[in-house]
This record gives C-alpha cells, sequence and structure tokens, in this order.
C-alpha cells in the first residue's frame, strides 16, 4: 500500500476508533503524514519504542494489537502448555501505559492465551523476575524508559526471564510482517476474560517473593539493620514506577533515613518537574539537590520511569552534590561485591562478571586483580542476561555482577535485567559500610581504584537525527567512519580497531587481522594503546547515533584533557562528515 493508502485507511474505516480518524484528518502538513506512514514501527532489539500517536509508524493500540497477534501466534505454536503458562503483563505511568497493557492483555486472551497482568505500574525488573517466578512463556512490558514524554514503547521477554532473543524475536517479527492487513484483530472483554480465567490480575504477590531475593544480595544484614538509619538518602522516582519497592526494600533492611522528593513522588505521565525522565542528566538531580541540602544527605538517588536505571549522585565535603556517571557506580558495585566478597571467604573460584563494550575498562582490570572473569558483550543488557544463562547453563562461570554505562546494573540469579532496586540496596550498603566500617566516602574509594589501576575516564555524546532523513544522516556517518582509516585521536595512538558489523577486527601496531566472536552489530571500536576507547553506534531504541569516549590517564588533570581533546577531535570528524568534506 502506498503512504496515502494507508493514511486514507487509518482515517475512514471504522475499524480504527473516532479518535484516532479525527486526528489524522487535522493533519495538514503532507510532510507529517509520510512521517506516520512511510513505514511501520520498527520491532528491534525485543520490542517497540516510538511517539504516540496515530499511525503505522506510531505508538498506539492498532500497533499494539498488530504487534500482540504477532507475540500470540509464536506463544499459539507452543501449544496448550504455552498457552496455559501465558504471559506476563507489566506497564509504567507514561500516557497509555495502562491502556496499551490492557489492549495487549485482551489480544492475548482472544488467543485462548492466560495473561498475569499487573494490577498498578511496576518496574520492569520486577516483570522478568515474575515472568520466572509464574513460571510464564513471556512477557511484556509497556514502557519507554527514560525516554522523552512524547513516546512509548513495548518490550517483549521470553521464559528465562530476558528480553526475548534474537531467534525468537525474528519468528514474531516474520508473523507481525506476514499479517499484511491492520483490520480484524479483535479483543476480549475484560469481564468474559475473567470469566474464562484468561485474565488474572498480580500485585502483591508477586511484590513480597522478589523483595525477599532482593534482600538476600545483601552482604552485611546485621550491619545494615544496625546502622542503616544514620546513612541519610534522598530518593526520587521521578514520577515512575520504583517508588514504593525502592523504599521499601531499604525500609525492611534498615535504611529508615530515607526521604523521597514529594514533588517526584507519584506517576505523572508528563513529568512536568524534568525536561525528560533521565537519571543520567544532571536536571533530574535538581530538586533531590535541595532535598539533600536541606537534610545534609549522604546520597541522592534516581530511578527512571520504569525502575531499571540508577542515577546517584554524592554530598562533598563542602556539601554540594557530585552525580557519578554510570561507569564509576558500576566500578563502586564491581570493586565492593568482589572485595567484600574475598573477604568474607564467599567469593567463588569461578567468579565472573559481565559488561558492555561501551563501558569502562576499568572494570576488567579490577576483576584482574581479583582473579575474577571479565565477559564482554555488545551494548543492551539483553546482552548481559543472555551471557549469565550461559553460564549458568554451561556451568563454566558464577555471576557476580554486570554493568553498562548507561545506568544499568544486576546482581543476583532471579532477574534477567537491570534492575535498578537491586543496584539500590546494594549501592546503599556499600555507602554506609565504606561510612561506618572503613570511614571513609565513595570519592576516597574511587580515588583509591585509580591510583591502583590509572585514572579512566569516561563521557558520552548523542546526536539525534528524526524520521527518514535523520536515518539517512545516521547511515552516512557511519558508512565515513568505516571507510575512514584512522589510526589517532588527539595524537594518541589507536591499538585496535573492532567492526562489530563485519566482525572482523585489525591489531593497527602489527597489522594484524582477527575475527570477532559477538554477534553481528553496528558498531565500530577504536580500542587506545594504553587504554581506552572511542566506540560509535546507531542506538537500536531512539533516532540517535551515540558516541562513548574512555581515556586513561596518569593524573586526574592528564586524564580530564585528554578526554577533552578526544571529544573534540571526534566532533571535529563528524562536522566534516555532515558537509561532505571527509
Amino acid at each position: 500500500m502506498s503512504i496515502q493508502d494507508r493514511y486514507r485507511l487509518w482515517s475512514e474505516n471504522s475499524y480504527f476508533d473516532e479518535e484516532t480518524r479525527l486526528e489524522l484528518k487535522n493533519i495538514i502538513d503532507p510532510q507529517e503524514i509520510e512521517e506516520r506512514f512511510y513505514t511501520d514501527l520498527e520491532f528491534g532489539t525485543g520490542g517497540l519504542r516510538g511517539i504516540i500517536g496515530a499511525g503505522t509508524n506510531r505508538m498506539n493500540k492498532y500497533v499494539i494489537r498488530k504487534v500482540t497477534q504477532g507475540l500470540a501466534e509464536c506463544v499459539c505454536d507452543q501449544g496448550e502448555e504455552g498457552m496455559k503458562r501465558g504471559v506476563v503483563i507489566a506497564y509504567d505511568s507514561r500516557r497509555f501505559s495502562p491502556e496499551f497493557a490492557l489492549e495487549a492483555a485482551l489480544v492475548l486472551a482472544r488467543n485462548g492465551i492466560k495473561v498475569y497482568l499487573f494490577e498498578a505500574l511496576r518496574p520492569t525488573p520486577e516483570l522478568s523476575f515474575a515472568v520466572r517466578y509464574l513460571q510464564a512463556l513471556a512477557g511484556i512490558v509497556v514502557t519507554a524508559s527514560h525516554n522523552p514524554k512524547s513516546y512509548n514503547g513495548y518490550k517483549v521477554y521470553w521464559e528465562d526471564g530476558g528480553q526475548v532473543p534474537p531467534a525468537k524475536a525474528d519468528q514474531i517479527l516474520a508473523r507481525i510482517n506476514a499479517r499484511e492487513s491492520w483490520l480484524g484483530i479483535e479483543t476480549l472483554s475484560v469481564e468474559e476474560a475473567k470469566q474464562l480465567g484468561l485474565l488474572q490480575i498480580i500485585g502483591q504477590d508477586i511484590d513480597e517473593p522478589y523483595l525477599a531475593r532482593v534482600h538476600e544480595l545483601v552482604l552485611y544484614p546485621e550491619l545494615d539493620k544496625q546502622k542503616g538509619k544514620d546513612l541519610k538518602i534522598v530518593y526520587t522516582p521521578l514520577h515512575g514506577a520504583g517508588n514504593m519497592l525502592v523504599r521499601k526494600a531499604l525500609a525492611e533492611l534498615g535504611f529508615s533515613s530515607v526521604t523521597v522528593v514529594a514533588e517526584q513522588e507519584h506517576p505523572d505521565p508528563n513529568f512536568t518537574t524534568v525536561p525528560y525522565p533521565n537519571p543520567e542528566i544532571p536536571a533530574t538531580f535538581e530538586l533531590a539537590r535541595k532535598y539533600g541540602n536541606n537534610l545534609e544527605a549522604d546520597l541522592l538517588l534516581a530511578t527512571d520511569p520504569d525502575a531499571d536505571r540508577l542515577g546517584v549522585a554524592l554530598r562533598t565535603p563542602e556539601g554540594d552534590y557530585v552525580q557519578l556517571t554510570g561507569n564509576q557506580i558500576g566500578i563502586i558495585l564491581t570493586y565492593y561485591i568482589l572485595s567484600q566478597k574475598k573477604a568474607l571467604g564467599i567469593l567463588p573460584d569461578n567468579a565472573a562478571i559481565i559488561k558492555t563494550v561501551a563501558s569502562t575498562d576499568l572494570a576488567d582490570q579490577v576483576a584482574q586483580y581479583f582473579n575474577v572473569r571479565a565477559e564482554n558483550v555488545l551494548t543492551g543488557f539483553k546482552f548481559i542476561a543472555e551471557k549469565e544463562k550461559e553460564m549458568e547453563e554451561g556451568g563454566w562461570g558464577s555471576f557476580q555482577f554486570g554493568f553498562e554505562e548507561s545506568y544499568g546494573y544486576l546482581a543476583g540469579d532471579f532477574v534477567r535485567d537491570k534492575d535498578a532496586i537491586i543496584a539500590s540496596v546494594i549501592l546503599a550498603e556499600a555507602a554506609l559500610y565504606y561510612q561506618q566500617v572503613e570511614k571513609r566516602n565513595f570519592f576516597a574509594v574511587l580515588d583509591s581504584i585509580y591510583q591502583q589501576f590509572g585514572y579512566y575516564l569516561e563521557d558520552q555524546e548523542s546526536l539525534t537525527f528524526e524520521g527518514k532523513r535523520g536515518k539517512e544522516e545516521i547511515a552516512l556517518i557511519m558508512d565515513s567512519f568505516r571507510n575512514l582509516d584512522i589510526h589517532e585521536m588527539c595524537g594518541i595512538l589507536i591499538g585496535r580497531v573492532d567492526d562489530y558489523e563485519q566482525r572482523m577486527g585489525k591489531d593497527l601496531r602489527t597489522g594484524e587481522n582477527y575475527s570477532l566472536k559477538l554477534p553481528r552489530s553496528n558498531v565500530l571500536r577504536y580500542s587506545f594503546a594504553e587504554g581506552g576507547f572511542v566506540m560509535v553506534r546507531p542506538s537500536g531504541t531512539e533516532p540517535k547515533i551515540k558516541f562513548y569516549f574512555s581515556v586513561k590517564g596518569a593524573t586526574l588533570e592528564e586524564a580530564e584533557d585528554l578526554l577533552h581533546g578526544v571529544k573534540e577531535d571526534v566532533m571535529f570528524r563528524i562536522a566534516k562528515i555532515r558537509a561532505g568534506e571527509l
């Protein structure tokens, strides 16, 4: 069908509700119609993410229906047992999240599939836990994570609690694409689904066993119980799903001095107090800082709308707050877990950590020091979860901790995705341990790590290119970098270049080519000879191209200068590429 045929179908056919048809008929800009209908919203990296609105390239209930019908057919392929095991559905605080979740539930029920639907918003990691705990075949979470308020999304999980693996995602996509018509996908009513036993509402019956497993991860429960009240924490859920579980998890362990940012405590789909609800950006901590200053809090914690990412800011001796990077949080947690498990005599001989290739190589150095295996995977927490499963099933590694630089962390074996509740608990305990036992704060801990292994500093830049033309711009930048023969950046020699799209690497010092074992992905990584890297890749969930920077210096000042220089070098190259000069 042409763009105009699609537009006429959606704006005229009575299958689409009056609100949808009216929204489309009121569009007067032909380019807006093209953007909404030139393609279908892409089912990639285990789900969808897009701007809310009417059209095939937008997030709406009809797109939800079509995608869910594809998933339903794959569930039905597993026979009656798979249909009885069913699908768990959770959602966050975004616009239409409850409605999209219910729409998916009722499409599944229409196909005879059992559905477990959370009674209210819940974190993404709890959805992962629930799939495993209920022994369901699959899971869905309606969320756009930390994206702007205009977005929503839909992520699919499989029976191990991890995001749907590539082979299964391909099967779902094939079913979605096989259905050419947007019409005729129907739902059951809520009453009928309940009467047939196909819709079960869940909530506290999942919360309690989930929190029980979270509590098992702490290393010093008696210290937490006795001294937890002495650690002053300010917490903001950023209007999202983390509020209840983060507070409950901390309180039950003994962290009773937790103050919630009242203005950001309750769900708000417009996220009115922040530019957008991403704990990576400093603006999300603006209100928390005010609370912290008034209370002289030790820690500021922020979770994103679906509570799978955690941001942290620390109180300085001068009374201000400094936000940690995702890599710094990951290093603190890695060091704390490995060092304290070793001290307690509970670090397994085959212990392993997992991180992404976009995350700091300092973690590899720390792991090596503790004689712990470090596995590197592609960007995206699903790959960390897949590697954890591979270790578990193969019996060749005992997973201790996993992280990615974009504020995602995981410990334990009962969740297969990044988990801000788990991270909040372990981080609070680590802060308490260093405060009470070693009489130092996280700044001192980080500095001692840097002194031992080198000053690694990281940063990231993202360029946003919306729509069809944006995709072409991103492709141009990637192709140009791939074709450039780059041997240094800001005078720092590059030791290796890894092209994960070609699954080939080259050692620039020897000229040797080698194969890469990780799956094919549109990623380029330039590793500096003396430590650190630059990495470039398009985002799998947003209209962005991302650049990751990591440098290693002998001192903090040297590392800061190197980081500034490398970033300037790369941004200059991008400007020349876009101007057609490279």
